[in-house]
């Protein structure tokens, strides 16, 4: 969404004001990634690929102003590409990995706030990282969701596709475009035969969602505008009467000091090989083997998971792949329950495939769009009283994302493994992330020192969680 660098400023769109607010003092809402290079890049070669490419996304130009009716984006008069493109070497103590020094460097940086005052973003280039570069990214969630920020880092990689060119508008207005895409993407959908197979009167649900997008009708006057209240009502009660998450000590208190970690990278094809012989798919097989390492490492530290559950709140993308390059945030939630306290592998994947099956057709992601939308509306402290339902309700926040099936380019060195990690709302202390990439598969975890100081623990476990599967599903008759 290329714009001019003088353009009139835009209303930020509810959902992602709901996130501008969201930080907090153990929780920033920015993503950050990790890309590994080799060989090396320069910090010159770093700077002009951005200016060429990632600048062309206005919003990389644009900091945030906050009024008392919510925020805008506004061109930075003062913007300079060294502030955001920096250049450091790999600081590492005595006996320190460079993989060690470079996840407390990440964690370090997870828990730095981005400056208010210019665009809400920075890049790292780390050198000396095994023989070449680390680029380590943080953009604040306001900025754009996991997807979209997908589609804009591989336009920067070599060959990558420029956005398409910005439609002008007679009214910018961000806002508006936000509630015609709640209308026309989410209240449309639901009111065909998808709805109702999944056992939902369309229309209810679908109004529900029509008031929460022009939230300016009145909402008395008629008996059928009574009952689209009460489907509203219904609606957040449905979650907000589930049950707390299992207790253990990866849900508590957050202090606000990060651990990272990532693994090395598992083989796709032995992952969906074990898949076609469970007849499962390949995400109910990695996140059997998540719930398993999770589950061991709780035993390890002396605790029973056995019988217990834990949720980790998934995101859920609902907008079209082909549009990922207008940013902004465009994507709801689902609770998605982790059994681990079933031993058995096999029996373990089982349980994930019929949690999955129970969440297909859901309009839980709807139902949260939706929630995160009245957010932003909201002040801070009413905000955090509505966002903090779902953090009661789960143990960590997880992203499972298929990435390229092939190994990119990046100023001319190859891209040779690369992880991410959405931000923890609320209280929540335990982010997770699956990424595919390259013919791969693999782990990563970013935890709060109060819950768990050493993530890498249960990274360990996730390798050996899937040897144990995959030796089990050789073992399985052949026919």
């Amino acid at each position: 969404m290329p714009t001019s660098p003088h353009v009139s400023a835009q209303r930020m769109s509810r959902v992602d004001t709901a996130w501008l607010r969201m930080d907090n003092d153990v929780n920033l809402m920015m993503i950050v990634g990790v890309w590994l290079l080799q060989p090396a890049i320069t910090h010159a070669a770093l700077c002009e690929r951005v200016e060429d490419k990632l600048l062309k996304y206005g919003r990389f130009r644009q900091k945030v102003v906050e009024d008392a009716m919510g925020a805008s984006w506004v061109h930075d008069p003062a913007f300079d590409l060294q502030r955001h493109v920096l250049h450091e070497p790999l600081q590492r103590a005595r006996g320190q990995s460079a993989r060690q020094a470079l996840q407390e460097r990440v964690a370090e940086l997870s828990t730095t706030p981005l400056a208010r005052a210019h665009p809400l973003w920075q890049f790292h280039l780390i050198d000396d990282y095994e023989g070449g570069s680390a680029l380590i990214a943080r953009v604040h969630h306001c900025i754009a969701d996991g997807i979209a920020l997908i589609s804009v880092m591989l336009s920067i990689t070599d060959g990558g596709q420029d956005p398409p060119p910005r439609r002008t508008r007679g009214k910018a207005d961000d806002e508006e475009g936000d509630a015609d895409w709640l209308s026309d993407a989410v209240v449309k959908p639901l009111t065909d035969l998808t709805v109702k197979a999944i056992g939902m009167y369309g229309g209810g649900i679908a109004k529900s969602m029509e008031m929460l997008a022009h939230p300016q009708q009145p909402l008395l006057g008629s008996l059928d505008m009574a009952r689209t209240g009460y489907q509203v009502l219904s609606d957040v009660a449905a979650l907000a009467l589930m049950p707390d998450d299992s207790p253990t000590s990866l849900k508590g208190t957050p202090v606000g000091r990060k651990h990272v970690a990532w693994g090395e990278p598992i083989p796709l094809d032995q992952v969906k090989a074990i898949g076609r012989a469970l007849n499962c798919s390949v995400n109910d097989v990695l996140l059997a083997c998540v719930a398993g390492a999770i589950g061991g490492y709780l035993r390890a530290r002396g605790e029973d998971p056995d019988g217990q559950e834990i949720r980790a709140m998934v995101p859920v993308n609902l907008r079209p792949l082909e549009k990922a390059h207008q940013l902004g945030n465009r994507f709801g939630l689902v609770p998605l329950v982790l059994p681990i306290g079933i031993g058995n592998p096999v029996e373990r994947v089982y349980a994930v495939r019929a949690r999955m099956t129970d969440l297909k057709g859901s309009y839980q992601p709807l139902l949260a769009f939706a929630v995160l939308s009245v957010a932003g509306l909201l002040i801070k402290p009413a905000q955090d009283a509505l966002l903090n339902l779902f953090a009661k309700k789960a143990t960590a926040v997880m992203t499972n994302v298929p990435g390229p099936a092939v190994p990119l380019k990046f100023c001319g060195s190859t891209l040779r493994q690369t992880m991410f990690w959405v931000p923890q709302s609320g209280h929540i202390g335990v982010g997770v992330s699956i990424l595919s990439y390259g013919g791969g598969v693999q782990f990563g975890l970013v935890t709060d020192d109060a819950l768990c100081n050493d993530p890498q623990a249960i990274v360990e476990r996730f390798e050996p969680e899937f040897e144990k599967l995959l030796m089990v599903t050789l073992m399985l008759p052949w026919e």
